[in-house]
């Protein structure tokens, strides 16, 4: 479990494939201090298990499945990711509760500054639409951040100067493929009223 409060930008070292999947190699100084082979690292907001670190680097295994549901498959040198380490027990908690499983991935609309802040706007494919409204949570590129306005094909998220300095929407623009997982707490809500449904005598 994930708070959606980014720790740290690494960039890429390497991407190597390897039958039916990939090996990644991150650059982390500030998260390589603090974790052990094992861990559960979230990459752009996906859960991702460490198999090794040395120095200031981190590696990863990537499925095959992984790298078709998510934007790591699009990673190179030096390609920015957002990082963040598990949630611990007793750890300080801010954002939201999220999982690291990717849900969908969706392309950038529009990436403008609107006085002092960005407005993000991104593609809400249809049978995702239901998961997203006003003032709910949602992570993108593992950030947890807030929904602003729901349209007709699109949603809308504003980052603020911290935001983006301290993630890789610092270097997001309009086309740009993003992770986006759907807030849990939604998910839970379907998933009862859908089982109400279904016995309507219970």
């Amino acid at each position: 479990m994930f708070t959606g409060l980014i720790e740290e930008v690494g960039s890429v070292v390497m991407v190597r494939a390897r039958d039916r999947g990939a090996q990644l190699q991150i650059a982390a100084p500030h998260t390589a201090k603090k974790i052990r082979s094992g861990d559960s690292i979230a990459v752009n907001g996906c859960c991702l298990t460490l198999s090794a670190h040395r120095d200031d680097q981190l590696a990863f295994d990537l499925l095959k499945e992984t790298l078709d549901c998510t934007n790591l498959k699009l990673l190179r040198r030096q390609s920015r990711v957002n990082l963040e380490r598990s949630l611990s027990v007793g750890g300080r908690f801010g954002g939201h509760f999220v999982q690291g499983h990717i849900d969908c991935t969706s392309r950038i609309v529009a990436f403008k500054k609107s006085g002092g802040d960005h407005r993000l706007e991104i593609e809400l494919p249809a049978k995702f639409a239901h998961y997203v409204v006003r003032k709910g949570s949602i992570a993108i590129n593992g950030i947890s951040l807030t929904v602003a306005d729901v349209l007709a094909k699109s949603f809308v998220v504003w980052i603020i100067p911290y935001t983006k300095r301290h993630t890789n929407l610092d270097c997001a623009q309009a086309g740009d493929l993003l992770n986006i997982e759907f807030d849990i707490l939604a998910k839970y809500v379907e998933r009862m009223l859908s089982r109400s449904a279904s016995n309507p005598n219970h």
